[in-house]
């Protein structure tokens, strides 16, 4: 059994708050097994890899019937350690996709934990392998494109996630200034309304700001350094493009179920433009179950302002002797 704290979660009926939402994978059709990284702070990845080659390696030797395999992976939201941990576990996971989320707690930013087996860990991680008879598809939603404006990162703190100036300006000012708003107008829906995208690997990844400190610095969700090319995004409609997505992973049939990691800026968004209840209820008629997070992760990436998942389809039919 694993777990983490939230930034809200997506039950039953959608978007909720103050629940414990759990999915349960059954034996007859799923095996699991989990990796524990106990202290990020000290991650030894080549150790994180070779446990997780092991791992894989045995949980196949014990399941050759069931050939489809995902890792889900749940780590601690203000260890500012993801970026790192993604890039590190992906030698370890071959061709196996990893999807994941960060521990978080509501707007707050003050503790977040990670469960293992009945234990509450902070600064830690959980990677979870399975195999299962059930075909599936991991994926990554976000509903932005990039604009024109661009902007450099000319001083940063990569550590704390911090940027100090954009454009050889003060951070807030300057990104405010692109906006066209006045730096004390800048809020977590600004943030959650007008976030950076950098490009890596042929297309663009979502990079929020979490929130500006009383210097004027800003505070990213995820991985900055001097000399990064910011640009800024624009949103797309969020309510059209998510049924169209989750429409997407409907191609022969219909997922049974879909364990999905959405970032706490999609929520705030959606709040402050009033379509909770429309993003709900698509998340219903898509059998979504979830949670709000700190940030996300796919394969070797760590994102924000994303919808990350795998959707799990009914396993084939067996054929009669």
């Amino acid at each position: 059994m694993i777990g983490c704290t939230t930034a809200g979660e997506i039950g039953a009926q959608g978007y909720a708050e103050g629940l414990i939402v759990a999915i349960g994978f059954p034996a007859q059709h799923f095996a699991a097994e989990t990796l524990l990284i106990p202290d990020l702070a000290r991650l030894d990845a080549q150790a994180a890899i070779g446990d997780l080659i092991r791992l894989r390696g045995a949980l196949a030797q014990a399941n050759p019937d069931r050939e489809h395999e995902f890792a889900f992976l749940l780590v601690d939201g203000l260890s500012a350690k993801e970026d790192e941990l993604a890039s590190a576990l992906a030698p370890g996971l071959g061709a196996t996709q990893l999807f994941g989320g960060s521990a978080a707690d509501g707007v707050r930013f003050l503790e977040t934990f990670v469960f293992h087996n009945g234990t509450a860990l902070r600064n830690a991680a959980v990677v979870t392998a399975l195999r299962t008879d059930c075909p599936v598809r991991v994926f990554r939603f976000d509903h932005f494109q990039p604009s024109d404006t661009r902007m450099v990162v000319t001083s940063a703190d990569p550590s704390r996630r911090r940027v100090q100036s954009i454009n050889a300006a003060p951070a807030a000012q300057e990104y405010a200034r692109l906006l066209g708003k006045d730096p004390h107008q800048l809020t977590p829906f600004t943030f959650a309304a007008h976030p950076v995208v950098v490009r890596v690997g042929g297309r663009h990844h979502v990079r929020s700001i979490r929130q500006m400190d009383e210097n004027g610095d800003l505070i990213f969700f995820s991985a900055i350094d001097e000399g990064l090319v910011l640009t800024l995004a624009e949103p797309m409609d969020m309510v059209d493009h998510l049924s169209r997505s989750l429409g997407s992973l409907t191609t022969h049939a219909a997922p049974r179920a879909i364990l999905g990691c959405d970032c706490i800026l999609r929520r705030i968004e959606a709040q402050e433009k009033q379509l909770s209840g429309q993003i709900s209820t698509l998340l219903r008629l898509h059998n979504v179950t979830g949670f709000s997070t700190y940030g996300e992760q796919l394969n070797a990436m760590h994102v924000n302002q994303t919808l990350t998942g795998v959707a799990l389809y009914a396993p084939p039919a067996k054929a009669r002797p």
